[in-house]
C-alpha cells in the first residue's frame, strides 16, 4: 500500500484510527485494500455484476458514516464484510420480488484468484449459505470466528457448512477430474 509507505502506518488497526480521526486518505486506502474481498463476497451472493456493485456502494457508505461505531478496530474488516452481506440479503429479498429475464441470463464472472472454472462452476452449484463460508474461507483467508461474527452464527455451524460444502464440492469435482 502506498499509504503505508508515506505515513508510516504498519497496520490496518492504525489506518481505522486514522479514519475515525477525519483521515479521509486513510479510509480512502482502507476501502481499496478491500475492494476485492467484498467484490468476492458479493458476486458469491447476488450473481450479478450491477447489485454487487450495489451492494458495494452501499456498503462504503455505511461503514463511512457508522465507523466511528466500531469498538474494535482489529475487527473492521469482519464488519465490513457483515454489513456487506446485509446489504447483499437486502438487494437479494427486493430482487426476489421482481425477477427480470435479464438477470436470469446473465452470467457470472469468476472472483479474482479463482482460475480453475470448473471449481467456480461447482461452488455456484452450491446453496447460498454453503457458498458464502467458502467464499470467505478460501478466497478470503477469513477465519471460521471471523465468519462466524460476519455471518452471525455459531463458530461450530460454520465448521459444519465448510464440511458440507466441502463434501458436495468433492461430489461435483470427481467427474471433472
Amino acid at each position: 500500500m502506498e499509504y503505508t509507505i508515506t505515513k508510516n502506518i504498519t497496520s490496518t488497526i492504525d489506518m481505522v484510527n486514522l479514519a475515525k480521526n477525519g483521515d479521509k486518505d486513510a479510509f480512502v486506502t482502507l476501502i481499496q485494500s478491500n475492494t476485492n474481498s467484498m467484490y468476492r463476497v458479493a458476486m458469491s451472493i447476488l450473481h450479478n455484476e450491477s447489485d454487487t456493485e450495489d451492494a458495494i456502494q452501499n456498503t462504503i457508505s455505511i461503514v463511512f458514516e457508522k465507523l466511528n461505531k466500531l469498538k474494535k478496530n482489529e475487527f473492521f474488516r469482519t464488519w465490513m464484510i457483515r454489513i456487506l452481506i446485509n446489504q447483499c440479503k437486502n438487494i437479494s429479498k427486493r430482487n426476489n420480488k421482481t425477477t427480470s429475464l435479464e438477470n436470469i441470463k446473465e452470467e457470472s464472472i469468476p472472483p479474482i484468484g479463482c482460475t480453475n472454472i470448473d471449481l467456480y462452476n461447482a461452488i455456484n452449484k452450491l446453496p447460498t449459505n454453503l457458498r458464502l463460508v467458502i467464499t470467505l474461507f478460501y478466497f478470503e483467508d477469513m477465519t471460521n470466528k471471523d465468519i462466524a461474527k460476519a455471518i452471525g452464527i455459531p463458530e461450530a455451524t460454520v465448521r459444519t457448512r465448510l464440511f458440507r460444502a466441502r463434501k458436495k464440492l468433492s461430489d461435483e469435482m470427481k467427474g471433472v477430474y
